[in-house]
């Protein structure tokens, strides 16, 4: 490759005039486009990268939007397709923290070796589908000869630097070479004339990928590139037609600047002086430039980007007329994107069940919201982090093949492949007519901006001669027979809605009307605002042949298949005699019992205050919970408030001077929504000190639990006078199962367990820097691989890998 840069010495760029109306307008549409139409981007960490059938695909999804953490949707959706592009499951998530937590459980009986993910928020239905988060997933089946296997087809894509080939310049044209499953293939070949005169040769550098340069080349000539791949098998391209007259960008990367060459053709096109250049990234723009080629016809600049953040940076070059002639994307690293996290182990264990403890210590960040897997160190590990995910692949068209190698090292080989991919990859584009003209995008899809909403229209003939708003009471009865109660105003023509409303699976919904005569004549159609399958088919799905395994991991993929049944089989032997009592269990109180039967994940940690309602006979005789506690919890301090409407909290609540967090059932509820909870229902409180670390809220005042009775408990307070409707929520969620081995019986089940530990809210704050996590090992592994990523609440990312052996 010759470097353009070395025998040119720099010409002066003059900045845009202020009077340039045209540009501040262009410039105006952009930054809207930044501000009210920024678009989101996901990266989902899973607990491992290959699953069998039966197993559970753990998850944790991260939104950003930009180069910041997004607050713009609450709601998360999975969809699940089989190999042949088939629906076969539908998963809807709330968002915490920008974050959502979810698993999908691979059917018994599933067939094929691969399983298709598309993630996504509403929001992103927006804009260009090729950006949603789509994913691979593969299934180990058992290995069998494939008789009719599909020989590889090797596909050469060629992509000048800048877009096109112009008339008498230099120029350099990058290569992809692929087969037809997006894999990369080796290639060499040459490029001849229509006089079969050799103009260049070239080899692929990395990945499928390569560059070759034409020296003036000639609009008047065919250029062709004939090419052999590493099957032997031989093809050719022709180059893109050469435009008479036109202009180019031409980029080198160094640290912390980028050098541009801009060239025009020498035929002075009066559309070809002056040019204006533009530099932005994320819909924001982050420099411009007007640049003079009246006398010259190239010129040479550098854009400062020490203060840049690390991303794809998009340069577009305008004609006099500001229409685009030529684009470049470059990739800008300053390794500012990382937060400092430290994983330490406190204590190793890779004998079989031994116990390890490990600690998470992030110094640096005022919040930081991670996600921890440890499974065996033998398994296939993909290439692709949270750090190559929204940095590179987020913002790039196409596969790229092992992202996270190119974050890796800063040597100077891994920034030119890189700028390979930037080459040979399409990217988030503007409509540059649309921009012009100063129109917004279409929105089909408004965002979540709350959780589910509940909206309905009650009708019948008891409303023809309502004069006054009413309320509809829900009461929403979960699957335990834990209950939600909501008051909702009602106008007079019917309407009502609430958002804000988190329930799982499906609810039973009672409602009451405050106008007793409403009662029996009244029906109620129930809407939610729960986003059905964007598809049933995926449109032009390939069922790939993906990723083959090198022979080690293959081995111990099927070493943990054969050495459970060899284990069930060694446990269908084993009789009770080997079942060893070593000690006596420390008997249990009342509040044990309860916290053992109501509460789960971090709910279960313990609490500053713990309060056994059920068996405390004076709490019936109080109006409501918070009555109820304001004597009997040291801190609490609970205010009425003066209410100016229906829907106005009916109390102001501090914990030792903080906002604490409500939870109704474990499920985030407002003031207003426990006042309405009959104290007959409430049978266990828990308050727990600030902050509360938990995904479902910020906790960072604390938190106030209340658990109702169970379907077993309830006392004889019948619905039998409410109407009852059914309606779907967020997807179950199930709690990773982490083996205790420290009990005191001896458990003989084989553990034949590849992810060992997995946990996808680990949350630290300026109070909290340390957290300790604790595991048991299996039967199995001798050699333990932890994962953590993560996001701050600035924006930085966090990808550690660490070995335990």
């Amino acid at each position: 490759m010759k470097n353009f840069f070395l025998p040119l010495c720099f010409t002066t760029i003059v900045f845009f005039n202020a009077n340039n109306l045209f540009a501040q307008s262009l410039d105006s549409v952009i930054n809207i486009y930044g501000d009210n139409f920024q678009q989101e981007k996901v990266h989902l960490h899973f607990d491992k990268s290959v699953y069998n059938k039966g197993e559970t695909i753990w998850f944790k999804a991260y939104l950003m939007a930009g180069s910041d953490v997004s607050n713009l949707s609450k709601n998360f959706y999975a969809d699940w397709y089989d190999a042949t592009g088939k629906l076969i499951a539908h998963n809807f998530f709330p968002v915490f923290g920008s974050s959502a937590k979810g698993q999908f459980d691979i059917p018994e009986d599933y067939a094929s070796a691969t399983l298709h993910l598309r993630a996504y928020t509403k929001w992103m239905l927006n804009f260009d589908s090729a950006f949603l988060f789509e994913k691979d997933i593969i299934i180990n089946q058992p290995q069998t000869k494939n008789k009719s296997s599909v020989e590889p087809v090797t596909e050469v894509h060629l992509f000048p630097e800048g877009g096109d080939l112009v008339n008498g310049l230099n120029t350099k044209i990058a290569f992809l070479a692929t087969n037809q499953n997006g894999n990369p293939v080796s290639i060499k070949g040459a490029i001849r004339n229509s006089k079969n005169e050799l103009i260049d040769s070239f080899l692929t550098e990395h990945d499928g990928m390569g560059s070759f340069t034409i020296d003036k080349i000639n609009a008047s000539e065919t250029y062709y590139v004939f090419w052999m791949d590493e099957f032997g098998k031989t093809g050719f391209n022709l180059l893109p037609a050469v435009k008479k007259s036109g202009a180019i960008i031409e980029t080198q990367t160094l640290k912390n600047k980028i050098l541009i060459n801009i060239q025009r053709s020498a035929d002075k096109a009066e559309t070809l002086t002056p040019l204006y250049l533009l530099a932005h990234m994320n819909q924001q723009v982050l420099n411009k430039f007007k640049i003079n080629l009246e006398n010259k016809t190239s010129a040479l600049t550098e854009i400062n980007t020490a203060t840049y953040p690390t991303g794809i940076l998009q340069l577009t070059l305008f004609n006099a007329l500001w229409q685009p002639v030529a684009e470049r994307i470059v990739f800008v690293n300053n390794h500012q994107y990382q937060f400092n996290a430290i994983i330490n182990t406190v204590t190793k264990g890779v004998d079989r069940r031994d116990k390890n403890i490990i600690e998470i210590d992030v110094a640096d960040s005022a919040f930081a919201n991670m996600s921890v897997a440890v499974t065996d160190a033998g398994l296939f590990q993909e290439k692709n982090t949270i750090v190559s995910q929204f940095l590179l692949s987020d913002d790039i068209k196409g596969k790229i093949t092992n992202p996270s190698f190119y974050f890796e090292n800063d040597e100077d080989s891994t920034n030119h492949f890189l700028d390979l991919v930037m080459m040979t990859h399409g990217w988030r584009r503007f409509n540059w007519d649309d921009i012009a003209k100063a129109k917004m995008p279409t929105i089909n899809y408004p965002r979540d901006s709350d959780y589910i909403e509940i909206a309905g229209t009650a009708s019948g003939r008891a409303f023809k001669n309502v004069e006054e708003k009413d309320f509809v009471t829900l009461i929403l009865m979960e699957q335990d027979s834990s209950k939600q109660i909501i008051p909702i105003p009602m106008e007079q023509d019917g309407t009502f809605s609430k958002s804000g409303i988190m329930f799982f699976d499906t609810v039973n919904v009672f409602y009451r009307f405050k106008q007793k005569k409403l009662a029996s004549k009244t029906d109620i159609d129930f809407r939610t605002n729960i986003f059905s399958a964007e598809s049933p088919y995926l449109k032009g799905f390939n069922n790939y042949s993906f990723k083959q395994f090198d022979s080690a991991q293959l081995a111990r993929e099927l070493y943990f298949i054969e050495e459970q049944k060899r284990l069930e089989k060694l446990r269908s032997s084993t009789t009770l005699k080997d079942v060893i009592v070593t000690s006596r269990l420390k008997p249990k109180t009342a509040l044990d019992v309860a916290d053992d039967k109501y509460t789960t994940g971090a709910f279960a940690f313990e609490a500053k205050e713990r309060v056994d309602v059920k068996s405390d006979p004076s709490a019936y005789t109080y109006l409501d919970i918070f009555k109820y506690l304001q004597s009997r919890v040291a801190g609490l301090d609970i205010s009425p408030v003066q209410q100016t409407s229906a829907s106005d909290a009916f109390y102001n609540v501090t914990l030792r001077g903080e906002s604490p967090t409500m939870y109704l059932n474990e499920i985030p509820v407002d003031v207003d929504a426990l006042v309405h909870v009959p104290m007959s229902d409430v049978i266990y409180i828990k308050i727990f000190s600030a902050p509360f670390v938990l995904a479902t809220g910020n906790g960072l005042g604390g938190a106030i639990a209340v658990y109702t009775r169970k379907g077993d408990e309830r006392l004889n307070n019948s619905n039998a006078q409410a109407e009852k409707k059914i309606l779907i929520g967020y997807s179950k969620y199930k709690e990773f199962y982490s083996p205790n081995y420290s009990d005191t019986i001896k458990n003989f089940a084989p553990d034949t367990r590849t992810t060992l530990y997995w946990n996808p809210y680990v949350l630290t704050n300026a109070k909290n820097k340390k957290v300790q996590l604790e595991f048991y090992n299996n039967d199995i592994s001798r050699k333990l691989r932890v994962v953590l990523e993560g996001i701050n609440a600035e924006g930085k990312l966090t990808h550690i890998e660490k070995i335990i052996e």
